[in-house]
Parts: structure tokens; C-alpha cells; sequence
């Protein structure tokens, strides 16, 4: 009796292991995301360490969203240069042909994926659904670091911010209104699921987006990182590094949000101003 009561307990265990759900893979990677304007060599700096590329490596950096890419890709490869890395690619994939394996297994390997500034739409246009996009997120899970400044900022949430009002036909940088159905979201890499970020935002007073963002999507939280700064996120914690400032909104009661004849509401809003050095979680 008591051997065929062990043989049950392990058939039981067995069983109970086959049907275990996968826990989910944390990915390896690091996020720098730098909200536009100048990058002071500090955070350079600090970018190339967190990224290992003191010891080896190289950086492949990423021009699709720039109408001018000979310039994006000339400044973006200066910063790194004046830290004494020399191991850079510039790549300008077009999203008309397959890119080669070479440039594919490059982008996989890279140490640093950087994405320069410009449209968000437009890169998002030539690397959704591509191997260039596969490739990208493969680094990343891998343990690469993906950074990107002002559009190449705004491709990092999976929930991205288009630049676009969807009641306005003249674009402005920041809104006048903070009102229904008006916010144009598009489709970015996804790196941020908890998230929705914004770029350039204190010095382009860009508020009221990012407002009307996190209070029509409250699951999210709205990051908005000014000039000459960025967020590294490991994780779950994301650092503010650079000069100046990264505002936090989240709708801390989703269930307070309001909408009156188009004009939204929240009575729980909660905003953080967040300083070089401090720290905070996305989720």
C-alpha cells in the first residue's frame, strides 16, 4: 500500500509540473531614453558604460526616422567618438528589400542600438512587421541596449505618441485642449508596455498630450522627458540621468476619470517631478 501510494504522489507531482504555466522571460536588455535637444557628455558617458562598450562591441545606429540622415547619423556618431568608441555602423534601412544577413546579424550583436531623431511615424513605417524590427528586439533580449532621442524616444512604448491631432488639421507641439478623441496613438517597438512616453517636454510645454494620454488610457503611465535628459530602465526601475527634469502622471483612480460633452476629466491625477539621480518603477 505504501509503495503504490509514493508511485501517486509522484505521478501527481509529475502531472502537476507538466501543467506548471511558463513564467515569463525578463528580458536582458537595458532602455536609454533621452527626450531631444543636446546630449551633455555626461550622459553619453553614461550610456556607453551602462551599455559595456568600454570594454568591446559596437553601435549601429539607426537614421530612418531623420529627413536628413547624413546629419542625424554625423552628430549621433560624434558623441560616441568624442568618448573614444570607434566600433559604428550607420544603417538607413528603406523597408523596400530585404536587408542583407550581414546588417541583420550586426543589429542582433550590437552593444547599442541608437535611434536618432526626426518622425516616429516614418521609422515605425519601415521597421513594423520587418527583420529589421525582429532583429532590434532580439538585441534587446539578449542583453543590448536600445536608446533613441525625441522620435527615436517615442518608438520605445508599445502605445506611441504620433505627433498628430485627430481633431486639429495644423500641427502644433503642444495641445491647446485637453479633450476626447482628440490624441492620435500609433503602433511603437513595444519595449515600454506600462508606459507612454513623451520628449522635449518642459522645454515645449507638452502637458496637455500627455494628460489627455494617461487619462484616456489609465492603465498607462505617462513619462515626460525634458531636453539634455534621459530615463535608463533596467527592469522595472527606471534612473532620470542628464540636466533637468522627468514628469510622472498617473490616474491613481482610473474610475475618477470624467468626460463631459468632449472635455476630460480626473480628480486623482498624480504628478511627480523628478530630478537627476531619483528613481521610480513602471508597474
Amino acid at each position: 500500500m505504501r509503495r503504490i501510494f509514493s508511485v501517486f504522489i509522484l505521478l501527481l507531482f509529475i502531472v502537476s509540473a507538466c501543467h506548471e504555466p511558463e513564467k515569463a522571460v525578463e528580458p536582458k536588455g537595458k532602455l536609454f531614453i533621452i527626450g531631444g535637444g543636446k546630449r551633455p557628455p555626461g550622459m553619453v558617458q553614461r550610456m556607453v558604460q551602462e551599455a559595456g562598450l568600454e570594454q568591446d562591441g559596437h553601435i549601429v545606429i539607426l537614421t530612418m526616422a531623420s529627413s536628413e540622415p547624413d546629419t542625424s547619423a554625423f552628430y549621433a556618431a560624434k558623441q560616441f567618438i568624442d568618448q573614444g568608441i570607434s566600433h559604428i555602423a550607420d544603417f538607413r534601412f528603406s523597408g523596400d528589400e530585404e536587408p542583407s544577413a550581414e546588417r541583420l546579424d550586426s543589429l542582433r550583436s550590437a552593444s547599442l542600438i541608437y535611434i536618432t531623431g526626426g518622425d516616429q511615424n516614418r521609422f515605425m513605417e519601415i521597421v513594423t512587421g520587418t527583420s529589421v524590427e525582429e532583429a532590434i528586439k532580439t538585441c534587446y533580449n539578449n542583453g543590448g541596449m536600445l536608446a533613441g532621442t525625441s522620435a527615436g524616444a517615442a518608438v520605445m512604448s508599445e502605445k506611441m505618441i504620433t505627433g498628430n491631432e485627430l481633431k486639429k488639421s495644423d500641427y502644433r507641439e503642444t495641445f491647446r485642449t485637453i479633450e476626447a478623441n482628440n490624441i492620435e496613438l500609433g503602433r511603437g517597438l513595444g519595449f515600454l508596455t506600462t508606459a507612454i512616453v513623451d520628449q522635449h517636454f518642459v522645454w515645449r510645454s507638452r502637458h496637455n498630450r500627455l494628460i489627455t494620454a494617461v487619462i484616456e488610457h489609465p492603465e498607462l503611465i505617462g513619462i515626460g522627458i525634458d531636453e539634455a535628459t534621459a530615463i535608463l530602465v533596467k527592469g522595472n526601475t527606471a534612473e532620470v540621468i542628464g540636466e533637468s527634469q522627468v514628469l510622472v502622471y498617473e490616474n491613481a483612480d482610473k474610475s475618477s476619470t470624467i468626460n463631459e460633452d468632449e472635455k476630460l476629466g480626473a480628480r486623482y491625477l498624480r504628478l511627480r517631478v523628478l530630478l537627476p539621480g531619483e528613481t521610480f518603477r513602471l508597474y
